[in-house]
């Protein structure tokens, strides 16, 4: 059973880890709410700025700086090598950001937020030379880098969406959501989910994500409204596109991709399948694939 196989994994024992470096956390206020904003920066003087938004269920660090004892498996750390000064969002109600006063977080919220914070990185780099910024999302992440990208192009020199799951032939209902959110608990074989083929990732990498994710997420945060989320149009999207998705992610079927990037409203966008990865493209074995072609994707657009 799946349950007493993550029981298993997470009552395993560790191999000593040798100290990793840490992220910095930034504290951004947003509309008197404080965001989590992590980064890691690149011994290089860095070529692009990427900005990776996280999914529905886990926030940034346990997605995108897993430390895995005998590997090298953050992706935060794989994009610094390649050049990359990389930020990442823990969205309201997910890793070290608290939910808001309403207990939920809506798509609308979540595309303000990243709006914020890319206003606030640009102030940040105010004097110096600018760089290129990118958006990255995972999954749902991807939903709200799209409509970012869709409302303030200006803002971007390009997306990255991975595993998108999106179908523009179907229209989110409208629903009531309860007066309290539910506040759920996360489970250990929830966290190992998104690990589908067993030949694309390692053992480690599952027993370090099941950890990291649960301890950084013990409760499952609350959307309402996704109706919100019909407002994307892929035709509108006007800014470099790069969609992603391993070719066993049942989240991103080739029907679905294919509606996609043919709709999408920019010319100036690619699509690559990653042969033997599934939903976790970015922790599998296949996570440098992924930077390289992240890594070439940017480069396309350096002048």
């Amino acid at each position: 059973m799946v349950s007493a196989f993550c029981a298993a994994l997470l009552a395993a024992s560790t191999i000593g880890q040798a100290a990793v470096r840490q992220p910095v956390k930034h504290d951004v206020v947003v509309d008197g709410h404080h965001l989590a904003v992590w980064q890691k920066k690149p011994a290089q003087p860095a070529r692009a700025i990427l900005v990776l938004l996280h999914g529905r269920t886990w926030s940034s660090l346990p997605n995108f700086d897993l430390q895995v004892p005998g590997e090298r498996r953050s992706f935060m750390d794989a994009l610094n090598e390649a050049g990359l000064d990389v930020y990442a969002i823990d969205f309201r109600g997910y890793g070290a950001t608290p939910r808001d006063s309403s207990g939920w977080l809506t798509p609308e919220r979540a595309v303000a937020d990243v709006h914020a914070v890319l206003g606030w990185i640009q102030q940040r780099s105010a004097g110096t030379a600018r760089l290129p910024v990118y958006l990255f999302g995972l999954s749902r992440g991807a939903m709200i880098a799209a409509m970012a990208a869709q409302q303030k192009p200006e803002t971007l020199a390009g997306v990255v969406l991975l595993g998108f799951g999106f179908d523009p032939d179907v229209s989110v209902q409208r629903s009531d959501a309860p007066a309290r959110p539910p506040r759920a608990s996360n489970t250990a074989d929830a966290a190992a989910s998104d690990f589908i083929t067993r030949e694309s990732y390692t053992g480690a990498t599952l027993t370090a994500f099941v950890k990291a994710a649960l301890k950084a997420d013990p409760v499952l945060a609350d959307w309402r409204d996704e109706h919100q989320f019909n407002t994307f149009r892929p035709a509108q999207m006007q800014v470099p596109a790069l969609l992603v998705h391993g070719d066993h992610d049942p989240q991103a079927p080739l029907a679905l991709s294919t509606k996609l990037f043919t709709r999408f409203g920019t010319t100036d966008k690619a699509w690559v399948i990653i042969p033997g990865a599934d939903h976790a493209a970015h922790l599998e074995k296949s996570q440098g694939e992924l930077v390289r072609v992240i890594l070439w994707f940017i480069r396309r657009h350096e002048v």
